[in-house]
């Protein structure tokens, strides 16, 4: 393991800053345990001239926990259920910026 993967594992597993979710791959695959980041920034969008604010679930998720993530996969993070919109690898390749809708 590189210093960065070291990172993010100690960072996912602080009880302060990982939640536990559970991953379903394609929404309806079998259920697999893991640790996350998750962050909820608030989004501003205009739509015809009009300020939306809407939230956002935003998760990190090491890519050595879950190789494979795609649009459509599912987090439940306690009685949140997240579907994944869009996934993407850091320059490292060590996690997945997982931006999600509830």
């Amino acid at each position: 393991m590189s210093a960065f993967a070291d990172a993010m594992a100690a960072l996912v597993a602080d009880p302060n800053l990982g939640v536990d979710a559970v991953y379903r791959q394609g929404g309806i695959g079998p259920a697999v345990a893991v640790r996350v980041l998750r962050s909820s920034p608030d989004r501003v969008a205009d739509a015809f001239g009009t300020e939306i604010l809407s939230a956002t679930d935003i998760l990190s998720v090491p890519i050595a926990v879950l190789p494979d993530l795609a649009a459509g996969d599912r987090f439940a993070l306690g009685p949140d259920l997240l579907t994944v919109s869009h996934a993407e690898r850091d320059a490292a390749g060590i996690a997945w910026r997982v931006l999600c809708q509830r």
